[in-house]
C-alpha cells in the first residue's frame, strides 16, 4: 500500500509560526526529512518512533544531494509511510517544493503542498516593513541571491529596478556588492532605502536600515551574514516607525541607520 508524502512549510524561523494543518501532519508523520533552517523545536512534536532523516544544505555544501531527496520521497512513501517534508518558508518559494511534487506524480505517488509562510513576508514584517502600502508599494517581487551573477537572468534588472516597488532577496548577502550594482545601473537611486533582517522572527533578529549607496559598509560594520532578508524599496522607511518586533541583541549591536 503505497503512503503519501506532504509537503510541509515550516515558516521562517519562529516555530509559532508554522500552520496550525502543518503542525498536524507533523505529529502524524512516520517519516520526516527536515531542513537546515527548519526550527529543531518543530521536531520535538514528532511521534515516538517516528524516523528523522537531515536534509540540511550549506551554501557551496550540500550534505544531501536533491536527487537523494527525491529518492527518499519517493523510497519511504512506496513502503507505506506518511512522509512530510518539512522545509523553512513555503514550499514554493525558493523551495524547490515543485521539483518535489513532480516526483511524486511521476511515481503515483500522493502528496499535498502545505503552505507556510514564507520570509520574504515575515522577516520583512517582523522589521516592521510591509511589502506592499497604498501609497508607497503596490508591487513586490521575490528573487534569490543566486540571480545576481546569474546572466541568463540580466535582462530583469531593468524591470526590476523600474517596474516593481519592492524587492526581496533571499539569500543574497555574498551577492550585495552586485544586486546594488546592477540596480544602480539600471536606473535605480543610490538613495532608495534598503534593509537586511538577519535570522527574521527569531530572538536574535538584527536588522540593519541603509540606501543602496551606503548599506555594504553598515553590513559589513555590523557583521551581518546569511541567513537574511534584504528588502528593498521605499516601504523600509517604515522600519522605524512600526518597529514593533524587540531585538534583544540589539542592546549589545545597535540598529544602523543610513
Amino acid at each position: 500500500m503505497i503512503g503519501k508524502v506532504y509537503l510541509v512549510g515550516a515558516g521562517p524561523g519562529d516555530p509559532d509560526l508554522i500552520t496550525v494543518k502543518g503542525l498536524r501532519c507533523l505529529k502524524e508523520a512516520d517519516v520526516i526529512l527536515y531542513d537546515r533552517l527548519v526550527n529543531p523545536e518543530l521536531l520535538q512534536h514528532a511521534k515516538e518512533g517516528a524516523q528523522l532523516v537531515y536534509c540540511g544544505k550549506l551554501p557551496h555544501y550540500h550534505t544531501m544531494k536533491q536527487e537523494t531527496i527525491n529518492h527518499f520521497l519517493v523510497k519511504y512513501a512506496k513502503k507505506g509511510n506518511r512522509v512530510v517534508r518539512l522545509k523553512g518558508g513555503d514550499p514554493f518559494v525558493f523551495g524547490r517544493g515543485g521539483e518535489e511534487a513532480e516526483v511524486c506524480a511521476k511515481h503515483a505517488i500522493p502528496f499535498e503542498i502545505v503552505p507556510g509562510i514564507t520570509a520574504g513576508i515575515a522577516a520583512s514584517a517582523y522589521a516592521g516593513i510591509p511589502v506592499t502600502h497604498r501609497t508607497l508599494s503596490k508591487s513586490f517581487a521575490f528573487i534569490t541571491g543566486h540571480q545576481a551573477g546569474d546572466e541568463a537572468a540580466e535582462h530583469q534588472w531593468a524591470h526590476l529596478a523600474n517596474g516593481v516597488d519592492t524587492i526581496c532577496v533571499y539569500m543574497g548577502v555574498s551577492q550585495l556588492p552586485t544586486i546594488i550594482k546592477n540596480l544602480i545601473a539600471n536606473g535605480k537611486s543610490k538613495q532608495t532605502p534598503i534593509a537586511l533582517v538577519h535570522w527574521g522572527t527569531l530572538n536574535e533578529q538584527r536588522t540593519v536600515v541603509g540606501t543602496l549607496e551606503t548599506i555594504e559598509e553598515l553590513v559589513k560594520k555590523a557583521e551581518i551574514s546569511n541567513p537574511s532578508m534584504i528588502v528593498i524599496g521605499e516601504v523600509v522607511r517604515l522600519h522605524q516607525k512600526l518597529n514593533w518586533f524587540p531585538e534583544e541583541v540589539m542592546s549589545k549591536v545597535p540598529v544602523i541607520h543610513g
